[in-house]
């Protein structure tokens, strides 16, 4: 285990409209808004995502299971946001759902809103980056 203090930033109430992007409008405003380190939540409603339900077996590196819909579903979701490579780099785990089906994992592709998402994006004030792990196949939180 590892750690750092800080503090919190700066609070950022977010809409994304019905056909965005969620992922490209996240990534788009913690990069013009500079923001190096933060966590979200967020609650609405997606017209199609690709997600990660888990690994198909428990190896390092993992070999990812793929988990799509393009339909709409209701989402509630949790998310951080770090730097990697300079660029901000947002990890949200989400779960999603209708009447009939729900899938739980990590949101990463074709992130089309369905009507709305509401974000609430808390900034915080530590000196943390991603750095890729070529073994591990992921890009861990590291302090600097």
């Amino acid at each position: 285990m590892d750690y750092r203090k800080g503090s919190i930033g700066r609070l950022f109430v977010v809409r994304i409209d019905h056909g965005e992007d969620l992922l490209g409008e996240l990534t788009g405003l913690a990069a013009r808004e500079n923001i190096k380190s933060g966590f979200f939540i967020m609650l609405g409603a997606m017209g199609g995502a690709e997600l990660v339900t888990g690994p198909e077996e428990k190896v390092v590196p993992p070999i990812p299971v793929w988990y799509g819909f393009d339909d709409a579903r209701e989402v509630v979701g949790v998310g951080n946001i770090f730097r990697e490579n300079g660029k901000p780099k947002i990890h949200l785990h989400g779960a999603l759902g209708d009447s009939e089906n729900l899938a739980l994992g990590c949101i990463r592709k074709k992130t089309e809103v369905f009507m709305v998402v509401e974000v609430m994006i808390i900034e915080v004030d530590i000196a943390a980056e991603r750095i890729i792990n070529e073994a591990a196949g992921y890009s861990p939180v590291t302090f600097r």
